[in-house]
Protein backbone atom coordinates (compact mmCIF):
# COMPACT_ATOMS: atom_id res chain seq x y z
CA UNK A 1 0.00 0.00 0.00
CA UNK A 2 1.43 3.02 -0.96
CA UNK A 3 1.66 5.97 1.98
CA UNK A 4 3.74 3.35 4.07
CA UNK A 5 0.32 1.76 5.24
CA UNK A 6 -0.15 -2.13 5.62
CA UNK A 7 -3.34 -3.96 5.51
CA UNK A 8 -3.32 -5.78 8.99
CA UNK A 9 -7.51 -7.04 8.12
CA UNK A 10 -10.65 -6.42 5.99
CA UNK A 11 -11.30 -2.84 8.62
CA UNK A 12 -7.40 -2.00 9.72
CA UNK A 13 -4.63 -0.98 7.97
CA UNK A 14 -1.49 -0.24 9.99
CA UNK A 15 1.46 3.17 9.92
CA UNK A 16 3.97 1.62 11.39
CA UNK A 17 6.26 4.22 13.90
CA UNK A 18 9.04 5.70 11.86
CA UNK A 19 11.20 8.52 12.14
CA UNK A 20 9.76 10.94 14.75
CA UNK A 21 6.71 8.73 15.58
CA UNK A 22 6.63 7.80 19.13
CA UNK A 23 3.82 5.02 18.05
CA UNK A 24 2.10 3.43 15.49
CA UNK A 25 -0.76 4.44 13.50
CA UNK A 26 -4.02 3.26 12.89
CA UNK A 27 -7.02 3.97 10.19
CA UNK A 28 -9.85 1.73 10.15
CA UNK A 29 -10.98 1.51 6.28
CA UNK A 30 -11.84 -0.72 3.66
CA UNK A 31 -10.44 -1.56 0.20
CA UNK A 32 -12.14 1.42 -1.56
CA UNK A 33 -12.58 3.93 1.68
CA UNK A 34 -8.61 3.44 1.75
CA UNK A 35 -7.76 4.95 -1.26
CA UNK A 36 -9.24 8.31 -0.77
CA UNK A 37 -7.38 8.40 2.76
CA UNK A 38 -4.09 7.52 0.38
CA UNK A 39 -5.06 10.51 -1.83
CA UNK A 40 -5.10 13.33 0.48
CA UNK A 41 -3.43 14.34 3.64
CA UNK A 42 -4.82 12.25 6.27
CA UNK A 43 -1.62 9.53 6.41
CA UNK A 44 0.70 12.56 7.19
CA UNK A 45 -1.28 13.89 9.83
CA UNK A 46 -2.04 10.93 11.49
CA UNK A 47 1.99 10.70 11.24
CA UNK A 48 2.13 13.82 12.78
CA UNK A 49 -0.09 12.90 15.17
CA UNK A 50 1.72 9.84 15.88
CA UNK A 51 4.82 12.33 16.90
CA UNK A 52 3.12 14.35 19.42
CA UNK A 53 4.75 14.00 23.19
CA UNK A 54 3.16 11.52 25.63
CA UNK A 55 0.92 10.01 23.06
CA UNK A 56 -0.69 6.69 24.67
CA UNK A 57 -1.72 3.81 22.47
CA UNK A 58 -2.12 4.67 18.45
CA UNK A 59 -2.88 7.51 16.56
CA UNK A 60 -6.12 6.43 15.12
CA UNK A 61 -8.35 7.61 12.23
CA UNK A 62 -11.77 6.70 11.45
CA UNK A 63 -13.53 5.30 7.92
CA UNK A 64 -14.57 8.55 7.23
CA UNK A 65 -11.30 10.25 7.92
CA UNK A 66 -10.01 13.10 5.39
CA UNK A 67 -7.56 15.93 5.28
CA UNK A 68 -8.63 18.49 7.94
CA UNK A 69 -6.41 21.59 10.14
CA UNK A 70 -3.71 19.35 12.54
CA UNK A 71 -5.32 16.28 13.64
CA UNK A 72 -7.17 14.35 10.10
CA UNK A 73 -11.19 15.00 10.52
CA UNK A 74 -11.75 11.54 12.15
CA UNK A 75 -8.51 11.56 14.15
CA UNK A 76 -8.57 10.14 17.44
CA UNK A 77 -5.14 10.20 20.04
CA UNK A 78 -4.84 9.91 23.98
CA UNK A 79 -2.35 12.06 26.14
CA UNK A 80 -1.05 10.92 29.35
CA UNK A 81 -1.90 14.05 31.73
CA UNK A 82 1.56 14.40 33.03
CA UNK A 83 4.50 14.35 29.90
CA UNK A 84 1.57 14.78 27.09
CA UNK A 85 0.01 17.83 25.40
CA UNK A 86 -3.79 19.54 24.27
CA UNK A 87 -3.74 20.74 21.26
CA UNK A 88 -6.47 23.06 19.69
CA UNK A 89 -5.76 21.21 16.00
CA UNK A 90 -6.77 17.81 17.78
CA UNK A 91 -10.44 19.73 18.90
CA UNK A 92 -11.07 21.48 15.85
CA UNK A 93 -12.52 25.36 14.96
CA UNK A 94 -15.90 24.06 15.43
CA UNK A 95 -15.62 23.12 19.28
CA UNK A 96 -18.57 20.18 20.17
CA UNK A 97 -20.19 20.41 16.55
CA UNK A 98 -22.56 16.93 17.02
CA UNK A 99 -25.73 15.72 16.58
CA UNK A 100 -28.58 15.14 18.82
CA UNK A 101 -31.80 12.05 17.71
CA UNK A 102 -35.20 12.34 18.57
CA UNK A 103 -37.57 10.12 18.23
CA UNK A 104 -41.44 10.24 17.87
CA UNK A 105 -44.56 7.79 18.63
CA UNK A 106 -45.70 8.76 14.67
CA UNK A 107 -44.96 6.87 11.64
CA UNK A 108 -43.53 8.43 8.94
CA UNK A 109 -45.96 6.93 6.63
CA UNK A 110 -49.33 8.28 8.51
CA UNK A 111 -48.11 11.86 7.35
CA UNK A 112 -48.96 12.89 4.13
CA UNK A 113 -46.12 14.85 1.39
CA UNK A 114 -48.56 17.92 2.40
CA UNK A 115 -47.81 17.53 5.92
CA UNK A 116 -44.12 17.40 4.83
CA UNK A 117 -44.46 20.13 2.74
CA UNK A 118 -45.60 22.26 5.60
CA UNK A 119 -43.22 21.01 8.32
CA UNK A 120 -40.43 21.68 5.93
CA UNK A 121 -42.21 25.45 5.48
CA UNK A 122 -42.35 25.81 9.18
CA UNK A 123 -39.10 24.75 10.47
CA UNK A 124 -37.17 27.03 7.97
CA UNK A 125 -38.83 30.05 9.04
CA UNK A 126 -38.20 29.22 12.76
CA UNK A 127 -34.72 28.06 12.58
CA UNK A 128 -31.93 30.28 11.89
CA UNK A 129 -29.60 29.20 9.33
CA UNK A 130 -27.44 30.51 6.81
CA UNK A 131 -23.60 31.81 7.14
CA UNK A 132 -23.41 34.38 9.80
CA UNK A 133 -26.95 34.19 10.82
CA UNK A 134 -27.83 34.94 14.11
CA UNK A 135 -30.35 33.68 16.84
CA UNK A 136 -33.34 34.67 18.35
CA UNK A 137 -31.90 35.17 21.75
CA UNK A 138 -29.88 38.12 22.87
CA UNK A 139 -28.16 37.63 26.47
CA UNK A 140 -26.16 40.07 28.57
CA UNK A 141 -22.21 39.04 28.77
CA UNK A 142 -23.33 37.64 32.22
CA UNK A 143 -26.00 35.38 31.11
CA UNK A 144 -23.98 34.38 28.07
CA UNK A 145 -21.27 33.20 30.76
CA UNK A 146 -24.21 31.02 32.78
CA UNK A 147 -24.80 29.36 29.40
CA UNK A 148 -21.00 28.53 28.92
CA UNK A 149 -20.66 26.82 32.49
CA UNK A 150 -24.07 24.91 32.26
CA UNK A 151 -24.74 24.25 28.80
CA UNK A 152 -27.69 22.30 28.11
CA UNK A 153 -28.74 22.92 31.77
CA UNK A 154 -29.11 26.40 30.84
CA UNK A 155 -31.38 25.59 28.25
CA UNK A 156 -33.79 23.51 30.12
CA UNK A 157 -33.87 26.03 33.03
CA UNK A 158 -35.05 28.65 30.61
CA UNK A 159 -37.75 25.56 30.05
CA UNK A 160 -36.52 24.96 27.14
CA UNK A 161 -36.73 20.99 27.34
CA UNK A 162 -36.82 18.90 30.25
CA UNK A 163 -34.47 17.50 33.01
CA UNK A 164 -34.26 14.19 32.05
CA UNK A 165 -32.66 15.53 28.09
CA UNK A 166 -29.48 15.78 30.66
CA UNK A 167 -29.47 12.04 31.13
CA UNK A 168 -29.17 11.62 27.59
CA UNK A 169 -26.60 14.03 26.42
CA UNK A 170 -22.73 13.06 26.28
CA UNK A 171 -21.26 14.67 30.01
CA UNK A 172 -24.68 15.64 30.77
CA UNK A 173 -24.49 18.46 28.02
CA UNK A 174 -21.79 20.63 29.85
CA UNK A 175 -18.07 19.69 30.58
CA UNK A 176 -16.91 21.05 33.78
CA UNK A 177 -14.14 23.30 34.19
CA UNK A 178 -15.10 25.82 31.67
CA UNK A 179 -13.85 29.34 31.94
CA UNK A 180 -16.13 32.24 30.27
CA UNK A 181 -14.07 34.71 31.79
CA UNK A 182 -11.00 33.96 29.29
CA UNK A 183 -13.08 34.31 26.29
CA UNK A 184 -11.61 37.78 23.87
CA UNK A 185 -14.19 39.89 23.75
CA UNK A 186 -14.66 39.01 19.78
CA UNK A 187 -15.29 34.80 20.66
CA UNK A 188 -18.17 36.64 23.39
CA UNK A 189 -19.45 38.69 20.83
CA UNK A 190 -19.90 36.23 17.73
CA UNK A 191 -21.39 33.51 20.25
CA UNK A 192 -24.35 36.12 21.63
CA UNK A 193 -25.36 36.94 18.08
CA UNK A 194 -25.65 33.07 17.57
CA UNK A 195 -27.08 30.84 19.75
CA UNK A 196 -30.17 29.27 19.02
CA UNK A 197 -28.89 29.06 15.22
CA UNK A 198 -28.06 25.77 13.15
CA UNK A 199 -25.36 27.77 11.29
CA UNK A 200 -23.95 26.50 7.18
CA UNK A 201 -22.13 23.90 5.46
CA UNK A 202 -22.93 20.33 7.10
CA UNK A 203 -24.73 21.34 9.34
CA UNK A 204 -28.81 20.38 9.46
CA UNK A 205 -32.18 19.83 10.72
CA UNK A 206 -33.79 16.53 9.01
CA UNK A 207 -36.93 14.47 9.35
CA UNK A 208 -36.34 10.52 8.77
CA UNK A 209 -37.82 7.43 8.86
CA UNK A 210 -36.64 4.56 10.57
CA UNK A 211 -36.05 2.05 7.38
CA UNK A 212 -34.70 -0.98 8.70
CA UNK A 213 -33.27 -2.02 12.28
CA UNK A 214 -30.62 -4.38 12.06
CA UNK A 215 -30.32 -4.39 16.40
CA UNK A 216 -34.14 -5.48 17.64
CA UNK A 217 -32.97 -5.50 21.28
CA UNK A 218 -30.78 -2.31 21.13
CA UNK A 219 -33.38 -0.37 19.23
CA UNK A 220 -36.10 -1.41 21.62
CA UNK A 221 -33.84 0.28 24.52
CA UNK A 222 -33.25 3.43 22.40
CA UNK A 223 -36.73 3.42 21.42
CA UNK A 224 -36.18 3.08 17.60
CA UNK A 225 -38.92 0.65 15.69
CA UNK A 226 -39.16 0.47 11.71
CA UNK A 227 -40.97 3.46 9.91
CA UNK A 228 -40.99 5.69 12.99
CA UNK A 229 -40.34 9.40 12.29
CA UNK A 230 -37.50 10.33 14.19
CA UNK A 231 -35.70 14.17 14.24
CA UNK A 232 -32.03 14.76 13.92
CA UNK A 233 -30.21 17.88 15.04
CA UNK A 234 -26.47 18.78 13.60
CA UNK A 235 -24.56 21.60 14.86
CA UNK A 236 -21.75 22.96 17.01
CA UNK A 237 -20.91 25.90 18.94
CA UNK A 238 -20.69 28.65 15.71
CA UNK A 239 -18.71 31.36 15.50
CA UNK A 240 -17.73 31.23 19.17
CA UNK A 241 -15.84 27.84 19.15
CA UNK A 242 -13.83 28.94 15.45
CA UNK A 243 -12.87 32.32 17.32
CA UNK A 244 -11.87 30.16 20.85
CA UNK A 245 -9.52 28.11 18.20
CA UNK A 246 -8.30 30.89 16.12
CA UNK A 247 -7.57 32.90 19.46
CA UNK A 248 -5.71 30.12 21.37
CA UNK A 249 -3.40 28.77 17.82
CA UNK A 250 -2.30 32.79 18.02
CA UNK A 251 -1.83 32.49 21.80
CA UNK A 252 0.19 29.61 21.56
CA UNK A 253 2.97 30.76 18.53
CA UNK A 254 3.92 33.25 21.41
CA UNK A 255 3.62 30.68 24.30
CA UNK A 256 6.95 29.87 26.03
CA UNK A 257 5.11 26.59 27.49
CA UNK A 258 4.11 26.13 23.25
CA UNK A 259 5.00 22.94 21.71
CA UNK A 260 5.64 23.13 18.15
CA UNK A 261 5.95 19.85 16.13
CA UNK A 262 7.46 20.03 12.74
CA UNK A 263 3.61 20.19 11.23
CA UNK A 264 3.10 23.52 12.68
CA UNK A 265 -1.18 22.95 12.72
CA UNK A 266 -0.72 20.68 15.52
CA UNK A 267 1.25 23.31 18.08
CA UNK A 268 0.48 22.03 21.94
CA UNK A 269 1.17 22.65 25.23
CA UNK A 270 1.26 20.64 28.29
CA UNK A 271 -2.59 20.28 29.60
CA UNK A 272 -1.39 21.76 33.66
CA UNK A 273 0.75 24.68 32.07
CA UNK A 274 -0.65 28.25 32.40
CA UNK A 275 -1.90 28.29 28.77
CA UNK A 276 -3.14 24.89 28.72
CA UNK A 277 -5.05 24.99 31.27
CA UNK A 278 -6.27 28.13 29.58
CA UNK A 279 -7.05 26.58 26.38
CA UNK A 280 -8.91 23.64 28.45
CA UNK A 281 -11.36 26.29 30.00
CA UNK A 282 -11.78 27.88 26.56
CA UNK A 283 -13.00 24.58 24.69
CA UNK A 284 -15.32 23.90 27.08
CA UNK A 285 -17.24 26.68 27.51
CA UNK A 286 -17.35 27.01 23.92
CA UNK A 287 -18.43 23.09 23.94
CA UNK A 288 -21.12 23.73 26.66
CA UNK A 289 -22.31 26.73 24.14
CA UNK A 290 -22.77 23.80 21.54
CA UNK A 291 -24.52 21.73 24.01
CA UNK A 292 -26.69 24.41 24.73
CA UNK A 293 -27.35 25.60 21.03
CA UNK A 294 -28.53 21.65 19.98
CA UNK A 295 -31.09 21.97 23.56
CA UNK A 296 -32.32 25.55 21.82
CA UNK A 297 -32.66 24.62 18.41
CA UNK A 298 -34.44 20.81 19.51
CA UNK A 299 -36.94 22.56 21.83
CA UNK A 300 -37.79 25.12 18.82
CA UNK A 301 -37.91 22.18 16.37
CA UNK A 302 -40.05 20.36 18.47
CA UNK A 303 -42.53 23.18 19.13
CA UNK A 304 -42.93 23.71 15.59
CA UNK A 305 -44.03 19.90 14.63
CA UNK A 306 -46.24 20.33 17.51
CA UNK A 307 -47.71 23.28 15.94
CA UNK A 308 -47.85 22.29 12.46
CA UNK A 309 -49.14 18.99 13.00
CA UNK A 310 -51.60 20.37 15.98
CA UNK A 311 -50.98 17.26 18.18
CA UNK A 312 -49.26 17.99 21.79
CA UNK A 313 -46.53 16.11 23.19
CA UNK A 314 -48.10 13.00 24.54
CA UNK A 315 -49.75 12.34 20.91
CA UNK A 316 -45.92 13.03 19.29
CA UNK A 317 -43.57 11.36 21.79
CA UNK A 318 -40.81 13.32 20.56
CA UNK A 319 -37.73 12.46 23.13
CA UNK A 320 -34.27 12.69 23.05
CA UNK A 321 -32.44 9.28 22.24
CA UNK A 322 -29.33 10.99 22.84
CA UNK A 323 -26.88 14.04 22.33
CA UNK A 324 -22.49 13.17 21.12
CA UNK A 325 -20.09 15.48 20.49
CA UNK A 326 -17.52 15.18 17.44
CA UNK A 327 -15.16 18.07 18.19
CA UNK A 328 -13.68 17.68 22.05
CA UNK A 329 -10.88 16.68 24.01
CA UNK A 330 -11.68 15.26 27.46
CA UNK A 331 -9.90 13.72 30.60
CA UNK A 332 -11.09 10.17 30.63
CA UNK A 333 -10.51 6.48 32.44
CA UNK A 334 -9.34 4.23 30.04
CA UNK A 335 -7.65 0.65 30.47
CA UNK A 336 -3.98 1.48 28.82
CA UNK A 337 -1.38 -1.36 29.10
CA UNK A 338 -3.96 -3.60 31.57
CA UNK A 339 -3.94 -0.85 33.93
CA UNK A 340 -6.74 1.75 34.39
CA UNK A 341 -5.34 5.39 33.63
CA UNK A 342 -6.49 9.20 33.32
CA UNK A 343 -6.03 10.36 29.72
CA UNK A 344 -6.83 13.33 27.61
CA UNK A 345 -8.90 11.82 24.55
CA UNK A 346 -8.84 14.01 21.37
CA UNK A 347 -11.51 13.32 18.91
CA UNK A 348 -11.54 15.49 16.09
CA UNK A 349 -14.89 14.29 14.08
CA UNK A 350 -15.29 11.46 15.90
CA UNK A 351 -17.82 9.84 18.26
CA UNK A 352 -17.47 8.43 21.99
CA UNK A 353 -18.77 5.19 21.81
CA UNK A 354 -19.08 3.77 25.21
CA UNK A 355 -19.65 0.10 25.61
CA UNK A 356 -22.51 -2.22 27.78
CA UNK A 357 -22.55 -1.60 31.41
CA UNK A 358 -20.17 1.46 31.43
CA UNK A 359 -21.23 3.87 34.50
CA UNK A 360 -21.54 6.84 32.01
CA UNK A 361 -24.10 5.23 29.84
CA UNK A 362 -27.98 6.12 30.70
CA UNK A 363 -29.51 3.56 32.72
CA UNK A 364 -31.93 2.92 30.37
CA UNK A 365 -29.03 1.74 27.72
CA UNK A 366 -26.65 0.04 30.05
CA UNK A 367 -27.79 -3.50 29.24
CA UNK A 368 -26.81 -2.57 25.16
CA UNK A 369 -24.14 0.46 25.34
CA UNK A 370 -24.10 4.06 24.15
CA UNK A 371 -25.97 5.22 21.57
CA UNK A 372 -23.58 6.74 18.57
CA UNK A 373 -25.24 8.87 15.89
CA UNK A 374 -23.69 8.78 12.55
CA UNK A 375 -25.52 11.25 10.09
CA UNK A 376 -24.52 10.90 6.36
CA UNK A 377 -25.55 12.95 3.36
CA UNK A 378 -28.95 14.86 2.65
CA UNK A 379 -29.56 12.43 0.52
CA UNK A 380 -29.13 8.77 1.27
CA UNK A 381 -28.75 7.53 4.96
CA UNK A 382 -28.08 7.83 8.58
CA UNK A 383 -27.49 5.05 11.16
CA UNK A 384 -27.39 4.75 14.89
CA UNK A 385 -24.81 2.19 16.20
CA UNK A 386 -24.28 1.26 19.57
CA UNK A 387 -21.20 0.92 21.72
CA UNK A 388 -19.26 -1.69 22.47
CA UNK A 389 -16.48 -2.97 24.81
CA UNK A 390 -14.43 -3.63 21.89
CA UNK A 391 -14.28 0.14 21.03
CA UNK A 392 -13.07 0.69 25.10
CA UNK A 393 -10.50 -1.56 24.88
CA UNK A 394 -9.11 -0.84 21.35
CA UNK A 395 -10.20 2.78 20.13
CA UNK A 396 -10.61 5.12 23.77
CA UNK A 397 -14.23 4.17 23.19
CA UNK A 398 -13.88 6.21 19.73
CA UNK A 399 -16.23 5.86 16.46
CA UNK A 400 -16.51 6.75 13.42
CA UNK A 401 -18.98 10.38 13.43
CA UNK A 402 -20.44 10.71 9.95
CA UNK A 403 -19.92 10.03 6.16
CA UNK A 404 -16.57 12.13 5.58
CA UNK A 405 -16.05 14.61 2.76
CA UNK A 406 -15.20 13.11 -0.76
CA UNK A 407 -14.89 16.49 -2.30
CA UNK A 408 -13.63 19.58 -1.61
CA UNK A 409 -16.36 22.27 -1.53
CA UNK A 410 -14.71 23.91 -4.49
CA UNK A 411 -15.02 20.31 -6.58
CA UNK A 412 -18.64 19.91 -5.18
CA UNK A 413 -19.79 23.44 -6.46
CA UNK A 414 -17.47 22.49 -9.74
CA UNK A 415 -19.15 18.89 -10.12
CA UNK A 416 -22.67 20.84 -9.38
CA UNK A 417 -22.84 23.38 -12.14
CA UNK A 418 -25.80 23.15 -14.28
CA UNK A 419 -28.04 20.98 -11.88
CA UNK A 420 -30.75 22.05 -9.56
CA UNK A 421 -30.36 19.42 -6.52
CA UNK A 422 -33.07 20.01 -4.70
CA UNK A 423 -35.38 19.34 -8.12
CA UNK A 424 -33.07 16.14 -8.57
CA UNK A 425 -34.05 15.43 -4.28
CA UNK A 426 -37.49 15.84 -4.56
CA UNK A 427 -37.50 13.11 -6.77
CA UNK A 428 -36.00 11.24 -4.77
CA UNK A 429 -39.08 11.95 -1.95
CA UNK A 430 -37.04 14.10 -0.30
CA UNK A 431 -37.67 17.92 0.69
CA UNK A 432 -34.96 20.02 1.38
CA UNK A 433 -34.50 23.98 2.45
CA UNK A 434 -31.07 25.66 2.32
CA UNK A 435 -30.15 29.31 2.42
CA UNK A 436 -28.44 29.40 -1.02
CA UNK A 437 -27.83 27.30 -4.08
CA UNK A 438 -24.10 27.23 -3.36
CA UNK A 439 -25.00 25.27 0.12
CA UNK A 440 -27.21 22.72 -1.83
CA UNK A 441 -24.03 22.63 -4.65
CA UNK A 442 -21.60 22.23 -1.34
CA UNK A 443 -23.49 18.94 0.32
CA UNK A 444 -25.03 17.39 -2.52
CA UNK A 445 -25.02 13.79 -1.52
CA UNK A 446 -21.44 12.82 -4.09
CA UNK A 447 -19.45 15.29 -1.98
CA UNK A 448 -20.15 12.87 0.97
CA UNK A 449 -18.26 9.12 1.06
CA UNK A 450 -21.23 6.33 1.67
CA UNK A 451 -22.15 6.27 5.20
CA UNK A 452 -22.98 3.31 4.43
CA UNK A 453 -19.32 1.65 3.83
CA UNK A 454 -18.63 3.48 6.90
CA UNK A 455 -20.83 1.74 9.14
CA UNK A 456 -20.12 -1.50 7.69
CA UNK A 457 -16.29 -0.99 8.78
CA UNK A 458 -17.48 -0.20 12.26
CA UNK A 459 -19.47 -2.98 12.73
CA UNK A 460 -16.96 -5.25 10.70
CA UNK A 461 -14.21 -3.96 12.87
CA UNK A 462 -16.60 -5.04 16.17
CA UNK A 463 -16.24 -1.21 17.13
CA UNK A 464 -19.90 0.00 17.25
CA UNK A 465 -22.02 -2.74 15.33
CA UNK A 466 -25.40 -1.26 13.38
CA UNK A 467 -28.52 -0.81 15.20
CA UNK A 468 -30.64 1.25 12.83
CA UNK A 469 -30.88 3.07 9.37
CA UNK A 470 -32.65 6.39 8.78
CA UNK A 471 -33.71 7.68 5.84
CA UNK A 472 -34.03 11.58 5.26
CA UNK A 473 -37.66 12.61 4.18
CA UNK A 474 -37.17 16.69 5.27
CA UNK A 475 -34.10 18.38 5.80
CA UNK A 476 -33.09 21.82 7.12
CA UNK A 477 -29.31 23.08 5.76
CA UNK A 478 -27.69 26.67 6.77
Amino acid sequence: MTNGLHKIDDHRWVLPKSGQMRTDGLIYSDEELIRAVAADGTVEQVRGMAALPGIVGNAMAMPDAHQGYGFPIGGVAAFDPANGVVSPGGVGYDINCGVRLLRSKLRADDLTSEDYKRLADALEAAIPAGVGTGGNLRLSRQEMNRVMERGAAWAVDQGMGGRTDLEFCEAGGALHGALADVLSNRAQDRGAGQLGSLGAGNHFVELGRVDEIMDPIAAEAFGLFEGQLVLWIHTGSRGLGHQVCGDFLKKLAKDKDAIIPKDSQLIAAPPDSPIGSEYLGAMAAAANFAFANRQILAHGAVETIMRVLEAGPAALGLGLVYDVAHNIAKLERHMVGGKERLVWVHRKGATRALGPGHPEVPDRYRSVGQPVLVPGDMGRASYVLKGSEKAEALTFASSAHGAGRRLSRNKAKYTAKGRIIDQELARRQIIVRAASRATLAEEMPEAYKDVSQVARVMQGAGIAPMVARTRPLVVIKG
